[in-house]
């Protein structure tokens, strides 16, 4: 398979930009009509859901995507692998409902919240999404998700109108999951074949718990803090407040790292050729990839959030100005765990000290969580995130450094670092003063843009530079076709 690392990104990227603009649409709506409480409700029960769903995926979506990966090219053999995993899921699943039923359903005070998030977890037996990534087949990932995306924020505008209708939303928000789910089997046998050879599912259990450890220690410091914030405060518009600042920071996150999803898995299938050379080739890109969206974004983040939050949230919602600001650095700090651990680390077989770090984190993360949510509440849940996502990184660099080049890796840094601090002064020198509105604040970010990609010209950046010389190309072409006519 003939597969390109810039098509797929592409189609990710397309993708999440796409789910960054559904909740400019949704989330201004939601905030208003339902209140920072009910916000801060819904945030509580699905973080607690979200462990659940974790347990009984066992670690088995990362380590399926790079099984499928290491055999893509092999009908017989991803066949087998498909169905000893989505078999296993299916089982650690279920188990995972059972214990569900018991703990949260009956005599919960959000018992009738739990009762319909449990189709979330149900959900989470067909989702197979890790088989179409396993293959680089992403364009059938997006396009789905995509089409769910646009019929659940549809379905918000018509259907939840007031703060009576939160479990309108949570209904809405777990059959969108389902269906969505359910439509990755629409044509799947084309990619399947079969098979004579005996299913071996228990050799899939021990590696995919080794990769459920870190996933679990990632959602203590990206679900935890909401759940912990919602069972040490009494006043839950603190979980809104955490919940809304954090959703805005990872959504630039997530545009930052979607080269990760793309990268590896043509990692995992390269380090099955034994390729060594190639793979540090593209981890050197994927690093200046993360400076490149990382550092504005995160500056771009600071400048912006108080002209933001006002328009976009409306009242009672100040706090979430600091909150974003504090939340900040994560973009650089998850965008480089990201290269280290998701694109190096697991796809080559590493995963033993990619979980050490972050299982590393998320005690750092829990510490930190007792001692500063009493205290700072929503403050203290973000400084936690933060210095365990730090904590995080550097443990994964000293993890590598015999492995690749650390000074090279920090002083790509330099020309992004200097381009994104000269544009977030240049910026917020000429805005200050101005009004909270979404006009206001969309001249900032293009303003923002504009300054940046300037001062990447100017010091002779290499990205800015092949940009330019793909323009020059592009349209000498044009020039010489018009000749020709």
């Amino acid at each position: 398979m003939d597969k390109s690392i810039k098509k797929n990104y592409i189609y990710n990227l397309i993708y999440q930009i796409f789910i960054m603009i559904i909740p400019l649409i949704s989330t201004p709506y939601l905030s208003r009509v339902m209140g920072a409480e009910n916000i801060g409700i819904y945030s509580y029960t699905y973080s607690v859901v979200t462990y659940f769903i974790l347990f009984g995926s066992l670690g088995i979506s990362t380590y399926a995507k790079r099984e499928i990966a290491y055999v893509q090219d092999n009908a017989e053999k991803r066949t087998k692998v498909f169905l000893e995993i989505f078999i296993l899921k299916t089982i650690t699943t279920l188990i995972s409902i059972f214990v569900y039923c018991f703990s949260f359903i009956l005599h919960n005070k959000y018992s009738l919240y739990y009762k319909i998030l449990l189709i979330e977890i149900i959900s989470n037996i067909f989702d197979i999404s890790w088989f179409f990534q396993g293959l680089e087949e992403f364009k059938k990932v997006v396009l789905r998700n995509s089409i769910i995306k646009i019929l659940l924020t549809i379905l918000i505008f018509i259907v939840v109108k007031n703060n009576n209708d939160l479990w309108k939303y949570f209904v809405i928000v777990v059959m969108s999951t389902f269906f969505g789910n359910i439509s990755f089997f629409i044509g799947i046998k084309k990619y399947l074949c079969k098979i004579n050879t005996k299913l071996e599912i228990n050799k899939h259990i021990k590696p995919a718990i080794m990769l459920l450890l870190p996933q679990i220690a990632i959602q203590i410091y990206t679900v935890l803090d909401k759940v912990m914030l919602g069972a040490m405060i009494f006043d839950k518009s603190e979980v809104g407040f955490y919940e809304q600042a954090s959703k805005i920071v990872r959504l630039g996150t997530t545009v930052v790292t979607t080269i990760g999803i793309v990268v590896s898995t043509r990692i995992a299938n390269i380090y099955s050729k034994g390729k060594t050379e190639e793979i540090k080739n593209k981890i050197y890109k994927s690093f200046n990839f993360i400076w490149l969206l990382g550092f504005p974004i995160m500056v771009g983040l600071i400048i912006s959030a108080n002209n933001f939050v006002p328009w976009f949230y409306g009242k009672g919602y100040d706090k979430v100005k600091y909150l974003i600001k504090l939340f900040s650095p994560i973009t650089i700090f998850v965008g480089v765990s990201n290269v280290i651990g998701v694109q190096y680390l697991v796809p080559t077989s590493k995963h033993n000290k990619y979980t050490i770090a972050v299982i590393l984190s998320a005690i750092i993360n829990v510490t930190l969580n007792f001692l500063l949510i009493p205290h700072f509440l929503a403050i203290g849940a973000t400084i936690s995130s933060v210095i365990a996502e730090f904590c995080g990184m550097i443990i994964q660099f000293i993890f590598i450094r015999k492995e690749l080049d650390i000074r090279k890796i920090l002083l790509s840094t330099k020309k992004y670092l200097i381009a994104s601090i000269i544009m977030g002064i240049v910026v917020k020198s000429i805005t200050i003063g101005w009004t909270s509105s979404i006009i206001n604040t969309s001249i900032i970010a293009i303003l923002g843009c504009a300054i940046y990609s300037l001062m990447l010209i100017i010091l002779k950046e290499n990205f800015a530079n092949e940009f330019i010389s793909f323009l020059k190309k592009k349209y000498l072409l044009h020039c010489t076709k018009r000749k020709v006519v």
